[in-house]
């Protein structure tokens, strides 16, 4: 039995098959209408989604599959004081895997431990969202047509953001590519990114404040939200803000063919003029987590299609 946990879980070549999966299921949907039939999936969220848990729930049912689950703490036993791996044994009587979304980091992998069905990681704390990061690679393979030689950079939040850190440690294994981090020196990925996956590897990487003086650099654009809360202070806040968000005026001195990224929700961080852009590519990552999702199931469960 197989869990995901950590986007590092997953070799490059059974990466490389879950992409060539969902793009299968992409050109061929009514192929896999059924693949799931009498199978449940149980979506345990500790924490408010959107996206993370109905593209789960949406592709469990587009396989032919049912859902069942509850989308916050308050609706679930762990009111009661319930322990999160007493969870996850009674809803694995009831279900053939589970994605559990926690406020806790590490709380899915403890529930992994103790789970009589596959447990998938739907994001715990600022810690680690493989799921997110499938979908991100999909997203870049199929906007790029590749996963390797270009120059990415991350924007906004990169010490709390967790798809900015599964994402990095995902791509450190693909040759060629030089990460530029955009961030206020507040909200610079953790240094732990920067020695286990940067400098003990030998990657090169740069950090910048401003997205202006590298954004004609960049291959593909991973943006973030700066949250004001992070901040010790407004008038730091105040003073950093405008400069993370992505507009028309910015995008001129960008490639053509530049790939935009965003994990959503977005707040203010890219103006809705960019959506028109066609290097706006976040609402297609949102259609692409549904599929990769679906090929994520499928292969937890060992199910396969002539």
């Amino acid at each position: 039995m197989r869990h995901l946990i950590d986007p590092m879980d997953l070799s490059v070549q059974e990466i490389q098959e879950m992409l060539d999966l969902s793009n299968d299921i992409i050109a061929n949907k009514d192929k896999y209408s059924e693949v799931c039939k009498g199978k449940k999936l149980a979506t345990l969220f500790f924490e408010p989604s959107t996206r993370t848990r109905l593209s789960f729930e949406a592709a469990m049912m587009e396989l032919g599959g049912n859902v069942l689950g509850f989308s916050s703490a308050d609706s679930s036993s762990a009111t009661k004081g319930e322990s999160v791996h007493d969870t996850v044994q009674v809803v694995g009587c009831y279900a053939d895997v589970i994605a559990m979304r926690h406020p806790k980091e590490g709380a899915p992998l403890l529930a992994s431990l103790k789970s009589p069905v596959p447990i998938i990681n739907a994001g715990d704390g600022g810690h680690y969202h493989p799921t997110q990061t499938l979908t991100d690679l999909l997203t870049i393979q199929r906007e790029k047509g590749r996963l390797g030689n270009m120059t990415i950079g991350f924007c906004g939040d990169l010490k709390f953001g967790r798809t900015v850190h599964s994402l990095i440690k995902a791509l450190s294994r693909y040759e060629n590519i030089r990460y530029i981090l955009i961030s206020p020196k507040e909200l610079q990925v953790p240094d732990y990114i920067r020695t286990e996956v940067f400098e003990n590897n030998n990657i090169p990487y740069q950090q910048v404040e401003s997205m202006d003086e590298v954004i004609g650099e960049l291959d593909v654009l991973y943006m973030t939200r700066v949250q004001r809360e992070r901040f010790f202070n407004e008038a730091d806040y105040i003073r950093l803000k405008d400069t993370y968000i992505l507009d028309t005026k910015k995008l001129k001195n960008a490639k053509e063919d530049l790939s935009i990224l965003h994990p959503l929700p977005r707040v203010n961080e890219i103006s809705t003029k960019v959506d028109d852009d066609p290097r706006a590519c976040y609402f297609r990552q949102a259609l692409n987590g549904k599929y990769v999702r679906m090929a994520l199931i499928m292969k937890l469960l060992g199910l396969e299609v002539e």
